[in-house]
């Protein structure tokens, strides 16, 4: 049996108790200490003093206890509430008087751990769960306790624990850098290795501090990674610039290992950073060099060509044959053949350009397509530059270029620049860049409206921009913009600025900034949101919510009125009510005194007067209760409420009213409902409102009033009928609305706010007729939590 099992069982044991109290009174220690026998588990059971008073056999024998002892019987020695500490390990007196008194205090359970001495002086580790037993009227009787043994679960914990520590001790051996997180990602353990290197102690590189110690640069693509892992559960690797304790960053390769238990569950991750800063740079280098190659590649992806003054090539490369994917062994091309490579639309633009180059003897430079066989479609940019000897022109030389992906990517770019130009239109959107160092500026076309100055003019100052700023928001503006640059951190700020026009304009900015390897800022981009209309916006639902808060108020004190006027009108009942247990207790009180009077004093009986005394208190300051909690004024306060305890309450405070108009009043309550999430009082209000409404209709007929609360489709159905007049005829769909009343004397607001009740609470409220006479009220209730 688990531990969890076992305290189960003991509250378990605990209600029963209770019952058995309820059933057979004076019999309960006799029947308490039976039950605590029989249970699997040392038991003990301590008065409400918190003096301990009764042990079960088994916790008897395992403390040695004499069989004549007077635990092992029940017997109330007047022992103080922590006579039970000297049975315990000296190291635990402490806290298990600070949990003991706790609970003596508030009256709620409580739980310990400690050790108990055994038979033989030896002791064992028990968890210790104490419960209170209440009479039915809350009145504290005994507390009931169990002891768990968790010696070997505490032994076993403390040997896991030396494990590890024995696991980390050879860990920080190891002279790589090695760590360890939880299952769900923040650091557990960083090696002695780690923490030289990086200079961090364990205080701040704990949990997720260890996030400083890696480049700035390289910590969101590092994080990201590592989410990826903790979701994929697999080994990998990341690469990453780790800062040294002297602020130099070398790269690292980091190797991430799951550790699963027995069931597969990944526990820990366990992993190793391995200094590969020189393989990076050299790796680095090979990259520079493949670079330098692909753009030698590139570079052949050209060709020469040499145009004579007669109008022939003289010669064309290979590459040039390549490019335009002619046979090199029909040799050079013939200017007609050359042209008729070229798209349609070209031609007559290229063939205008070698006529000018041969009458001007100038050079070109122009870009143009050409059809390859196969149908492809291919950018070629043509540079050439005439041969001339004194004023004799020999021909022309030049290079043909393949610039299709270039072509077409300035095209993609020059689109997106369009889409963005847009986008920032529509949105009010401008970007910046600014450098500190250079004073370098760039604005976006919209940025220059948002700021209020002239697209086509030159990017404005920092200062320029600053003094356009409103005077009120300028110093702040600056020291947003003075810290980034200074902490090298983002800043995020609003304010207003002035157009030309006068017209002021609420800006939200923000700015990043752009660090080089070194760290060092090398500007700041960001962008600039006209929110003026945004604003607005807020604002106007800023209003519109403070207007729903001022009527919700409205309608709670709309209710508290309504509340504090049936509870006036309901006054001779009430008062009715309370004076008949003050009376009778009077009357009691009265007869107590006259037995005490007696020689000898007859305590039998005067014990028996005292006792309806205390009843009738009880009953009269129950009264009170109920009325005290209806005139009560607060905010809405939801909780789990028991819905038959709701209607008996308030059947309490229409009894007067109901023997006053020699009215019946019963329940059909469905047993076992479950708890509904409500506000208490306002679920009173309610029944009151519907409950006086049925007896006022039966007030000079008399009859019956019937309140019925069953389940139904997951939530609560409530009916409330009477047998009066019924219905009015043709103002059924007007009753529930607010000021309409058929009563002379009424508010015409108790319906209308019952429904705005239910309605608040995700339920509904509606009237039928009777078969007969009278009619019912029904409304619904959610059974699930809100």
């Amino acid at each position: 049996m688990s531990n969890a099992t076992r305290l189960h069982t003991t509250r378990r044991c605990a209600a029963e108790l209770r019952f058995d109290l309820m059933a057979q009174g004076p019999t309960l220690e006799a029947q308490l200490q039976a039950n605590l026998n029989l249970m699997p588990a040392p038991s003990w059971y301590a008065l409400p003093s918190g003096a301990l008073t009764f042990v079960n056999k088994r916790t008897a024998d395992y403390l040695g206890l004499p069989s004549d002892h007077p635990l092992r019987f029940g017997i109330d020695t007047g022992a103080a509430w922590d006579s039970h500490i000297p049975f315990l390990h000296p190291d635990d007196h402490e806290e298990t008087r600070r949990v003991w008194s706790a609970c003596l205090r508030t009256g709620c359970a409580g739980e310990v751990n400690f050790r108990i001495r055994n038979a033989e002086g030896g002791y064992r580790w028990f968890l210790s769960r104490a419960e209170p037993l209440r009479a039915s009227d809350g009145t504290l009787l005994y507390w009931i306790g169990v002891n768990l043994d968790v010696d070997d679960a505490t032994r076993a914990e403390d040997t896991l624990r030396k494990s590890e520590k024995e696991l980390r001790d050879v860990i920080d051996t190891i002279p790589t850098l090695t760590w360890c997180n939880r299952a769900d990602g923040p650091n557990e353990f960083l090696n002695k290795a780690w923490h030289e290197y990086t200079g961090l102690g364990p205080e701040v590189s704990h949990g997720r501090g260890w996030q400083v110690a890696f480049h700035p640069e390289d910590l969101p693509l590092l994080m990201k990674r590592w989410q990826e892992l903790l979701i994929s559960g697999e080994p990998g690797e990341i690469e990453a610039r780790l800062r040294r304790h002297d602020g130099v960053y070398r790269w690292f390769l980091i190797r991430v290992e799951p550790f699963r238990d027995e069931a597969g569950t990944i526990t820990r991750w366990f992993g190793t950073s391995a200094d590969i800063d020189d393989r990076k740079r050299v790796e680095e280098a090979l990259q520079r060099s493949e670079f330098y190659l692909r753009e030698g590649e590139c570079l052949a992806h050209m060709g020469s060509w040499a145009f004579n003054p007669s109008g022939f090539f003289d010669y064309w490369s290979q590459g040039l044959f390549q490019i335009f994917g002619l046979d090199p062994q029909q040799g050079a091309p013939t200017l007609e053949r050359y042209l008729a490579t070229l798209h349609p639309q070209d031609r007559e633009s290229i063939a205008e350009t070698i006529k000018t180059m041969h009458a001007e003897h100038c050079g070109c430079d122009v870009t143009k397509r050409i059809v390859r066989p196969d149908g492809e479609q291919r950018y070629i940019r043509c540079v050439g530059i005439p041969v001339v000897e004194g004023e004799v022109l020999k021909g022309f030389i030049g290079t043909a270029m393949d610039v299709t992906e270039q072509e077409l990517l300035t095209q993609e770019l020059e689109r997106r620049q369009a889409y963005l130009t847009e986008a920032q239109k529509l949105s009010h959107t401008g970007s910046w860049a600014w450098s500190p160092e250079t004073d370098n500026r760039y604005y976006s076309e919209e940025c220059y409206r948002v700021l209020g100055f002239d697209p086509h003019g030159p990017p404005p100052s920092l200062e320029s921009v600053i003094q356009r700023i409103h005077l009120d928001d300028q110093a702040y503006c600056r020291e947003q913009l003075e810290k980034a640059i200074r902490e090298k951190v983002d800043c995020e700020f609003d304010y207003r600025i002035v157009h030309p026009d006068k017209s002021v304009r609420d800006i939200h900015c923000i700015g990043h900034p752009v660090l080089d390897r070194s760290g060092d800022l090398v500007e700041l981009v960001g962008t600039v949101i006209d929110i003026t209309e945004r604003k607005r916006a807020d604002e106007e639902r800023q209003a519109a919510e403070r207007e729903r808060e001022r009527l919700h108020q409205l309608e709670d004190e709309l209710a508290h009125i309504n509340r504090v006027s049936m509870m006036g009108e309901m006054a001779a009942s009430l008062a009715h009510e309370i004076k008949q247990p003050i009376a009778a207790a009077m009357t009691s009180a009265n007869s107590c005194i006259e037995w005490l009077a007696h020689e000898p004093p007859n305590l039998d009986r005067a014990r028996a007067a005292a006792a309806k005394i205390d009843k009738y208190g009880n009953r009269a300051a129950e009264i009170i209760d109920r009325i005290r909690s209806m005139y009560k004024k607060s905010p809405s306060q939801h909780e789990l409420v028991d819905v038959n305890e709701v209607v008996l309450e308030i059947f309490t405070l229409l009894q007067g009213e109901a023997v006053r108009y020699s009215i019946e009043m019963r329940t059909e309550l469905a047993t076992e409902l479950p708890k509904v999430m409500a506000d208490r009082v306002q679920l009173q209000q309610v029944f009151m409102n519907l409950s006086l409404n049925a007896i006022e209709a039966m007030n000079e007929s008399g009859g019956e009033l019937t309140v019925r609360v069953h389940q139904q489709d997951g939530q609560l159905l409530f009916s409330i009928s009477d047998m009066g007049p019924g219905l009015p005829v043709g103002s059924v769909d007007q009753i529930f609305s607010a000021f309409f009343t058929t009563k002379p004397q009424g508010s015409g607001m108790g319906l209308a706010i019952s429904r705005s009740i239910v309605e608040s609470h995700g339920g509904r409220l509606w009237a039928t007729a009777n078969e007969g006479r009278g009619a019912t009220f029904h409304f619904t209730w959610p059974t699930e939590l809100q």
